[in-house]
C-alpha cells in the first residue's frame, strides 16, 4: 500500500502542480481576450460616433451656409438690378426688390444672431478632429491590447494552453489602403459629384 501511495501522490502532486500553472494562465488569457473585446468596442463606438455626428454636422453647416448664400445672393442680385436701372420704373422695382432681399437678411439675423458660417465651418472641423484623435485613441489603445494578448498566446507555457483551448492571435487594426493620403473636403460647388 505504501508502494501505491508513492506513485500516486506524485501523480497528484504533478497534477495539481499543472493545474496551479495553467489556470492561472488560461485565466490570464480569458482575461486578456475580453480587454481586447472591450477595446475593439471602443473602436466600433468611435466610429459610430462618426458615422452618426459628421453627416449631421456636414448638413446643419451647409444648411446654415446655404441659407446665407441664398439672402446674400439675393441681396447682391438685387443690387446689381439697382445698379442697371435705367428709368425710374426699373429702379423701383430693383429697390423693392433690394428692400425684400435686405428685409430676409434682418429676419435672419433676428432669429438667429450668431449665424456665421465661419463659425459653423470651424465647429465642424473641430468635431471632425476630436473624433478623429477620439478614434485614434481607441484604435492605439486596440492595438495595445491586441500585442499583450498575442503575446501570452504566443509564449509558453501560454502557447500550450491557448491551443488547448483554441485561443488564436487577434489581428492589429490596420489602416486603410490609401489611408497615407490626406483626405479633402471641399464645400464648393465644383467639390461636389
Amino acid at each position: 500500500m505504501k508502494k501505491l501511495l508513492g506513485p500516486v501522490g506524485i501523480i497528484i502532486i504533478i497534477l495539481v502542480g499543472l493545474a496551479l500553472l495553467f489556470i492561472p494562465k488560461y485565466n490570464s488569457l480569458v482575461t486578456a481576450e475580453e480587454n481586447v473585446d472591450s477595446k475593439w468596442a471602443q473602436v466600433e463606438n468611435q466610429l459610430q460616433r462618426r458615422y452618426d455626428l459628421i453627416p449631421n454636422l456636414v448638413e446643419s453647416v451647409k444648411g446654415y451656409a446655404n441659407h446665407e448664400q441664398e439672402v446674400i445672393a439675393s441681396i447682391t442680385q438685387a443690387r446689381a438690378q439697382m445698379g442697371s436701372a435705367n428709368t425710374p420704373e426699373e429702379q423701383a422695382l430693383a429697390n423693392d426688390a433690394l428692400n425684400g432681399a435686405l428685409s430676409r437678411l434682418l429676419v435672419v439675423v433676428e432669429n438667429y444672431p450668431n449665424l456665421k458660417a465661419d463659425a459653423n465651418f470651424r465647429q465642424l472641423m473641430d468635431e471632425l478632429a476630436g473624433t478623429e484623435n477620439r478614434l485614434a485613441v481607441a484604435r492605439e489603445d486596440y492595438n495595445n491590447e491586441v500585442q499583450g494578448f498575442n503575446k501570452i498566446v504566443k509564449r509558453f507555457p501560454g502557447n500550450l494552453i491557448a491551443g488547448m483551448f483554441g485561443f488564436e492571435q487577434k489581428e492589429y487594426f490596420k489602416a486603410a489602403a490609401g489611408a497615407e493620403q490626406a483626405p479633402s473636403v471641399d464645400f464648393s460647388e465644383s467639390g461636389k459629384q
